[in-house]
This record gives C-alpha cells, sequence and structure tokens, in this order.
C-alpha cells in the first residue's frame, strides 16, 4: 500500500508543476507586469501629498530694523510658515492698525483663531504658534523644560532688554520709553548717565545666560535652538550699534545661531545690520 501511495502522489506532483509551469510561463510577463504597475503606481501617492501639503498661512505686520520684528520674522522663517509680511512702517497710529490694535505695536500677527484676531508682543507669539501647530523643537511640552524657555525669556524682556534698549535706543534713534531718564523731554546730560550705566549693567544678566540658561549646551533649548534663543540672538544684534565688547562666548553662540538656522536668520538679521550700518555711517557723517 505504502509503494502505491508513492506511485500515485509523483505523478500527481509532475502533472501539477507542469500545467503550472506552462501557465507560469505564459502568464507571467502579464502578471509580472500589474504588480510592478502597481508597486510603481503605489509610492507615487505620498509624494503627491508631500507636493500639494502646504506650509500654514501667516500675516505678519512688522518693522525690518526692529529686534522685537526680528525675533518673529527669524521665528517664521525657521518654523516654516508661509509667512506674508507687510511693512508697518509710518501706519502704526493709523485708525485701521489702531482699530486692531490700540497698542500701536509690532510685530503683530492675524489669526481667525484668536479672540480678537490679532496677538502682538514677540514671545507671545512664538509660544501661541508653537502651541498650536506642535512645534516642540522650538518650545518643548515637558513642564521642566518648558519652563526653563519660559524663565530664559522673561527673564530677558524684564532685565536684560531693558537695558539693551537704554542703552541702544540713543543711537539707533529710536524713541525711548516715557518716564525713563532717557525720554526726550530729559537733559541730555542725563540721557548720556542713563546710557551708559544701561551698558555697565548689560554684562551682568548676559553672563547668566551663560552660566546658568545654557549651562555648557549650545542653545538655551539644547541641541537646537529654542523660541528663547531666538529671542536673546536677536537682542544681541543690537549692541553692534554702540560697539558693545560682546564675551567670546556671545560671539559664538550668535554664529552657531546663524549657522543652525541659515537664511532663517540670515534675511531679518541682515535687516537689522543694514540698518545699524546706515545708522552708524550717519553718526560718522555728522562727527
Amino acid at each position: 500500500m505504502a509503494k502505491t501511495v508513492k506511485s500515485a502522489k509523483k505523478p500527481a506532483a509532475k502533472a501539477a508543476a507542469k500545467p503550472a509551469a506552462k501557465a507560469s510561463a505564459k502568464t507571467s510577463p502579464k502578471a509580472a507586469a500589474k504588480p510592478a504597475a502597481k508597486a510603481a503606481a503605489k509610492p507615487a501617492a505620498p509624494t503627491a501629498k508631500a507636493k500639494s501639503a502646504k506650509k500654514p498661512a501667516l500675516k505678519i505686520s512688522m518693522l525690518k530694523p526692529s529686534v522685537n520684528n526680528m525675533t518673529v520674522r527669524v521665528f517664521a522663517r525657521a518654523a516654516g510658515f508661509d509667512a506674508a509680511e507687510t511693512d508697518a512702517w509710518g501706519h502704526t497710529r493709523s485708525p485701521e492698525y489702531m482699530a486692531r490694535n490700540p497698542a500701536h505695536l509690532t510685530p503683530m500677527i492675524e489669526d481667525k483663531g484668536l479672540p480678537r484676531g490679532v496677538l502682538w508682543e514677540s514671545c507671545a507669539i512664538m509660544q501661541y504658534l508653537a502651541n498650536k501647530h506642535g512645534l516642540e523643537k522650538f518650545y518643548p511640552k515637558a513642564p521642566a523644560k518648558r519652563a526653563m524657555v519660559d524663565s530664559a525669556m522673561f527673564y530677558l524682556i524684564g532685565t536684560l532688554y531693558p537695558y539693551v534698549a537704554r542703552a541702544t535706543y540713543p543711537a539707533l534713534g529710536f524713541p525711548q520709553y516715557a518716564g525713563e531718564v532717557g525720554h526726550s523731554d530729559a537733559h541730555p546730560d542725563r540721557k548720556s548717565e542713563a546710557q551708559k550705566a544701561a551698558m555697565a549693567a548689560i554684562a551682568e544678566p548676559l553672563e547668566v545666560f551663560h552660566s546658568f540658561f545654557r549651562d555648557g549646551k549650545p542653545f538655551i533649548g539644547g541641541k537646537h535652538p529654542s523660541i528663547a534663543d531666538i529671542r536673546l540672538a536677536s537682542t544681541l544684534e543690537f549692541l553692534a550699534v554702540i560697539d558693545y565688547a560682546l564675551p567670546k562666548w556671545a560671539k559664538e553662540y550668535m554664529a552657531a545661531m546663524e549657522k543652525k538656522l541659515g537664511k532663517a536668520y540670515a534675511e531679518p538679521a541682515g535687516d537689522v545690520r543694514g540698518y545699524i550700518a546706515y545708522v552708524k555711517s550717519q553718526a560718522s557723517a555728522q562727527s
């Protein structure tokens, strides 16, 4: 019986193999072509989707020579927004602008998702956009890491930037904030004293960013610049107008920021640097 089973199986196997082989030979070119066509068609779908994906649109009213404006312009580029910039020079006090932005400040973004449709203050703008679009590499979600970024930004705008403004605004031709010694109604000697005092005060908070917030890391955000880094680097750009002697680490930090962010940083920085060069040339011509 065992032999009978074996002999029965062999012809069956051969018979099955031959038709299968013939069928395979006859149909293999067409059959192979169809899967190949399907395989080729499938990878094309993600490519089409990638091409059709649009960058988030963003409307920005800004002033090119401003550090605060440079901050948002750098962030918008680095984050990949399709930003439409409007130069608001000479228009921030217009009825139309004031109706939307009674603080008459720049930068200002427009977004339908906002309760009043607009938002100003550079740090608030970056926080909002990072939160809305999940840009964790610029603004981490982890509470402890986010707290350090927030602390660095608030320390900058509350402590370092007022010194930078007092030291640089007179040279830049920007109006001082009302109530400060450097206000336009103050005596020239008082203005000069306030400016010198501010310049002397910059070193201490600047060192805090180096020793505490960076703490041996390339950036406040770690290996990648955070929104606090963008705000700090933009602020330091203004010190060139008074030829402030930045420490070595600060120079290297700014160079690293520009290298990391590329054109996203270089283009807005170029506008600020161009304005500073113009101001300094005007001052030299008058002296």
